[in-house]
């Protein structure tokens, strides 16, 4: 993941935004420091509030981009087994995922003790956490761990259905059908832009993302083309379309984001253009800050409500160390769990120690 991202900036720095405007948005959403701070600054609150989770449409339109590069360079499906694939996928994204949840859980019973909110998940269930392991938590209708585990659930379906429209176009292209794999691709992704994200009984499923995953898909192979212009130009109605039939702030963000990767990929930018180097170190451990920083914010939450429960200026102090401990946690995680290589005994462990905290977590509430 962080070896394809660290030879493009743009790509790190647009992934580094996200990551921020995230963690903004669990600050502005998730009090009680942010109720508490609200009336030093209420527009700033307010606007990441309602708009700060659009910034998740950057990663989505970001993965698929990163799957047509490495998977259909030349908008023809390389040779793939996509069962091998999604193993491998799983488990790149399940074992930073697990390390992450045995913190939520720790935290959140730690929270517990401190405050009583909303925003804190209670002990969890053997059923979630066999549903949280299998990435099915939502698709069960079993509750979260932690804000933000939806996304990793989806993002794996989202690449298991690409893998497989991939491996299913080929039987076409080994007929001269060259085009398959991007007719498949663009088909799913007008579907989706036109139907499945405009009923939000889909959006526990793949189908309800597939337009922002499949506009970095096509952003991908329409840049390298040599019609890119012309292919930007569409992808542009397409995308003005989807919008003039049902205006949607978040196709709105992964249209811009998937023409500006377009025309940085047509124009070399994509490695060419230089980027702040504390902007794509951000952008390289921004899904370790993504998965630990709704943790680490609810203990330093629990900490200002007990202490400081109703100061204004305090508690926006709060939020700033809130924020500056994500980005210091998220860069440890980095180091010490999503970077390392694994052996298999350890790959084993972490669903132990994952079952193991939610044992613990259980007891400790009775």
């Amino acid at each position: 993941m962080s070896s394809a991202l660290s030879r493009m900036p743009v790509v790190d720095a647009l992934k580094a935004v996200a990551c921020l405007a995230i963690v903004f948005h669990h600050l502005a959403f998730y009090g009680p420091m942010s109720d508490a701070a609200y009336p030093l600054f209420p527009t700033l609150v307010d606007g990441f509030y309602q708009y700060g989770r659009m910034a998740v449409q950057v990663f989505f339109v970001v993965a698929g981009f990163l799957v047509a590069r490495k998977f259909a360079p030349h908008g023809v499906a390389l040779a793939i087994e996509p069962m091998q694939l999604i193993t491998q996928r799983y488990l790149r994204l399940v074992i930073p995922y697990l390390a992450a949840l045995s913190l939520a859980i720790g935290c959140a019973a730690l929270a517990r003790e401190w405050m009583a909110h909303d925003s804190i998940p209670d002990a969890p269930s053997l059923g979630q956490l066999i549903a949280h392991l299998l990435l099915l938590q939502d698709l069960l209708d079993q509750d979260a761990l932690s804000a933000g585990v939806w996304y990793v659930a989806i993002d794996f379906q989202l690449f298991a259905l690409a893998a497989c429209l991939l491996w299913f176009s080929r039987r076409f292209e080994a007929e001269g059908q060259r085009f398959a794999s991007r007719l498949l691709i663009a088909g799913l992704t007008l579907i989706s832009l036109f139907g499945f994200n405009r009923d939000s009984l889909w959006d526990e499923t793949a189908l309800y993302f597939f337009g922002a995953y499949g506009l970095g898909m096509l952003s991908y192979w329409v840049g390298r083309s040599r019609y890119s212009l012309l292919g930007l130009l569409v992808l542009g109605l397409v995308v003005e379309a989807a919008l003039l039939t049902d205006f949607r702030e978040r196709i709105l963000v992964a249209g811009v984001v998937a023409l500006f990767m377009g025309w940085a990929c047509r124009s070399g930018g994509l490695i060419r253009w230089s980027m702040p180097q504390r902007l794509t170190y951000l952008g390289r451990i921004s899904f370790s800050v993504f998965l630990v920083h709704f943790p680490l914010l609810l203990v330093v939450n629990a900490a200002f409500s007990q202490l400081f429960p109703a100061d204004p200026i305090v508690n926006a102090f709060g939020m700033v160390l809130g924020f500056a401990i994500s980005i210091v946690g998220g860069a440890l995680f980095y180091q010490w769990v999503e970077s390392r290589y694994l052996s298999q005994k350890m790959r084993l462990l972490l669903p132990a120690s994952f079952f193991a905290s939610g044992w613990l977590a259980a007891v400790g509430l009775h």
